[in-house]
């Protein structure tokens, strides 16, 4: 096998132990015997959009429980065997050769096999949003045996091997996508896979529901009886239902900022840091270039000038994690350039913008009446949303605040494209082409794809940039393209990067190995149990 690239990674950035008590070092230990039953709880803030992530990213936690990808990741990102058993790399990097498991079979008792694979795989790179840049150099799959694929690919690819995960790369079944729609499937939402739970219900707005899977090809795993979902959009009700044991997992920092350090201090919770290494994510305020205010890089920069990262790092997220230049997070060390040129907040400089760009006060003091919609996913948007008002009215930028669902959001901000700006969340994953790229290249502007390019931004030197680093193979020019790619992108300002969250996961201390590898809760927790 090829030798990976292995990230230094920074969890906890900004956070020290003491901050959170003894509880924060907490580690679930490998259990000797693990013990079958229980019902594993699971809480989300928001409900997932659909169940699989054949044709979207919304679903990390959902998609993985019942469809597999060919690799897991420990917690270093080196590749383990999931679906596929054993890979090799061509020395000239163009073939990328897979051994899958044998005696696997989907959730409705059919065989998987490489025509499985094949079809997973070339659907995503036309569907998935960040599909068409992951796959951009696969030219053929050739299948030679009912257990092989060989994918053959126009020019290297060095971030290919990571991207091979469930949650990245989900393998559905064949026989039930064929000649559909991908993206529309109703098996979307009531997923059939090869994975360790197999799907019983989801009650929208409520919860879904997944038995264990008997006929899985892992046995004796996975251990528990039951995984339940539960949507739980209030935080303090989220709180609650982690502190009184309703919830056995909570995943991305489930609970209020302001109450993370009493939760490290309960005897019955474990605060779990690993797990996030495969995602990396950043929070970032994204402009939409259709409107024209927006398409002029003087208002962009304006806004640069009012609104202070610091501040939102402070107020909104209590401190936690790091504030960040550029569209890089701090923990993907390996890329990230902490010197990047920033705007200092200057009232006046901001002014002098938005007279320049033809925006100059009305009679009333208002230069522009925006709407802008924070991601509903965690306190923290909103609550950085409010400050972005205040700090935007100084220069008679009249802002109002839109909440709404999840979907709503998505809808509005990628499909109807019906929002000026937002402050929202993504995720570097484990390599600026897979996960960067996409949100910079201009050929990934796919209106009614989430996540992708929703600003509209084009620019033919970041395309260009973008497209070197995808190919480059030498670990040192490939550092210089992105340094350029990030230097660009601060000068035109297509966003304002804000902060490196930090990513925790709660627990029930009675739950052990619930965190196993760089997915964290996003892989298939077939090894999660119960030890009382």
């Amino acid at each position: 096998m090829s030798s990976l690239w292995t990230p230094s990674r920074r969890h906890f950035l900004g956070l020290s132990a003491a901050a959170l008590g003894a509880g924060l070092l907490a580690r679930p230990a490998l259990a000797q015997s693990p013990q079958h039953g229980g019902t594993l709880s699971v809480v989300a803030a928001s409900e997932p959009p659909t169940m699989t992530g054949i044709a979207h990213t919304g679903v990390t936690f959902t998609s993985p429980k019942s469809t597999e990808g060919l690799l897991t990741f420990d917690f270093d990102l080196n590749p383990k065997p999931l679906l596929a058993t054993q890979w090799s790399i061509s020395p000239d990097g163009l073939a990328y050769t897979f051994t899958l498991r044998q005696g696997v079979k989907f959730h409705d008792g059919t065989p998987f096999t490489a025509a499985d694979v094949a079809y997973s795989i070339s659907t995503i790179k036309e569907v998935h949003p960040r599909g068409r840049v992951t796959f951009a150099n696969l030219t053929g799959i050739e299948t030679p045996d009912e257990h092989t694929v060989v994918l053959k690919l126009s020019k290297p690819a060095p971030y290919l091997l990571p991207a091979l995960s469930a949650s990245e790369t989900p393998i559905v079944p064949r026989h039930l996508y064929e000649g559909t729609a991908a993206d529309a499937n109703p098996v979307n939402n009531a997923p059939i896979g090869t994975g360790p739970w197999v799907f019983k219900e989801w009650v929208r707005g409520s919860h879904i529901v997944w038995d264990r899977n008997p006929d899985y090809w892992d046995q004796p795993r996975p251990y528990a009886d039951q995984l339940i979902l539960r949507i739980i959009p209030d935080g303090s009700a989220r709180a609650a239902a982690i502190e009184t044991g309703e919830i056995n997992l909570a995943p991305q920092s489930p609970v209020p900022l302001s109450e993370l350090a009493r939760f490290s201090t309960l005897p019955n919770i474990g605060v779990e840091q690993r797990g996030y290494s495969y995602f990396n994510n950043i929070s970032r305020i994204e402009f939409n270039f259709d409107r024209p205010y927006f398409a002029d890089v003087r208002v962009r920069k304006a806004f640069a000038h009012l609104i202070d990262r610091n501040v939102i790092h402070q107020t909104a997220l209590y401190g936690y994690g790091t504030p960040i230049p550029g569209p890089i997070s701090a923990s993907l060390t390996k890329y990230y350039v902490p010197d990047l040129p920033t705007y200092p907040i200057d009232l006046a400089k901001a002014e002098a913008l938005l007279d320049e760009a033809g925006y100059p006060r009305g009679t009333d003091g208002i230069r522009l009446r925006l709407t802008h919609d924070p991601h509903p996913s965690a306190e923290y948007y909103k609550r950085g949303g409010e400050y972005i008002r205040q700090a935007l009215a100084a220069a008679g930028i009249e802002v109002s605040l839109r909440t709404q669902d999840f979907a709503t959001y998505i809808k509005r901000v990628y499909t109807d494209r019906d929002f000026d700006f937002t402050f929202h969340g993504m995720s570097n994953l484990f390599d600026p082409t897979v996960g960067v790229q996409r949100l910079y290249w201009s050929k990934n502007f796919k209106p009614g794809i989430p996540f992708t390019n929703g600003s509209h931004y084009a620019s033919d030197k970041v395309d260009a940039l973008l497209e070197a680093a995808a190919v480059e193979v030498d670990a040192a020019r490939r550092l210089e393209l992105f340094t350029a790619f990030q230097r660009q992108v601060v000068e035109d300002v297509p966003d304002i990067g804000v902060v490196s969250g930090v990513e925790l996961t709660l627990y029930d201390k009675r739950v052990a190995d619930h965190t196993i590898g760089a997915e964290g809760l996003n892989d298939g927790l077939a090894y999660a149990h119960f030890t009382a």
